[in-house]
């Protein structure tokens, strides 16, 4: 097993809010990995007194504790029971009904020595390498799905998209919505490698339209993490008229996890 991870601010003077973790257990026998997209917040949201790198260094914690100590649950039992211990630890001092509650994208796989399992929540991606190389991509794509008009601004997608019915869904305070992540098993022996990728990274197949799913995790097998992440900065650098990025920030925060079982 070879396990490659790269993560990258997309603006040093800010924190990462991105998250990762990979986690083997003594047996050496499977293992697992969480990788988390923490949605920056406005300003006035809710007066949390905690960042978001707080609540998804708080929630990946949770995640990988139970995913390795908790194989009789689920990766839905898992993340609504994660959701459940972090909104509890700021339930007495932070308003977690605000819309923009901090928050999280969400990947998870969990793999023994017979399957593997995987959940995506909102739009972070999962690509599972099959044994044979080709490459499928695990996507919950519910925010492409959502009429232009409930997102022209961050206060009409809050008041009408985010995390409500209809619209999409992230890891906030609401255990619920573990039930309506995207979830599936496969055969350990059909799986050749998974690739877990925050929006940061799926810019060079999303924004920048630079290849396929299949192609990304060709460059990632030629240029390990670190090359694909390296790429997307030189194309956000050089997108000058924002002919790809629109009104998407410049740099983002971009983490690459690359498992190979």
């Amino acid at each position: 097993m070879r396990i490659q991870s790269t993560t990258a601010p997309g603006d040093p003077a800010r924190p990462n809010e991105d998250w990762a973790a990979t986690a083997l257990p003594a047996s050496g026998l499977g293992g697992l990995l969480v990788v988390l997209d923490g949605v920056t917040p406005l300003p006035g949201n809710g007066d949390c007194v905690h960042d978001v790198p707080w609540f998804t260094a708080r929630l990946g914690g949770a995640l990988t504790e139970l995913s390795a100590s908790r194989r009789d649950m689920t990766l839905t039992e898992v993340l609504a029971e994660a959701i459940r211990r972090t909104a509890d630890a700021h339930r007495d001092t932070c308003d977690l009904s605000h819309p923009r509650t901090p928050q999280a994208t969400v990947v998870l796989a969990r793999w023994d020595t017979a399957e593997l399992e995987y959940l995506v929540l909102s739009d972070s991606a999962l690509l599972l390498e099959a044994a044979d190389g080709t490459v499928r991509a695990v996507l919950d794509d519910r925010l492409d799905r959502v009429p232009r008009a409930c997102l022209v601004s961050d206060a009409v997608a809050d008041s009408l998209a985010r995390n409500k019915e209809g619209g999409f869904f992230t890891a906030a305070a609401d255990p619920a919505v573990a039930a309506l992540a995207v979830t599936g098993r496969e055969p350990l022996a059909r799986v050749r490698s998974v690739l877990a990728l925050t929006d940061g990274a799926t810019r060079w197949v999303e924004k920048f339209r630079e290849g396929s799913w299949q192609d990304c995790l060709a460059l990632v097998r030629k240029t390990g993490v670190d090359g694909l992440v390296e790429r997307v900065r030189e194309l956000e650098a050089t997108d000058g008229e924002r002919v790809f990025l629109g009104r998407s920030k410049r740099h983002d925060d971009a983490t690459a996890v690359w498992v190979e079982v």
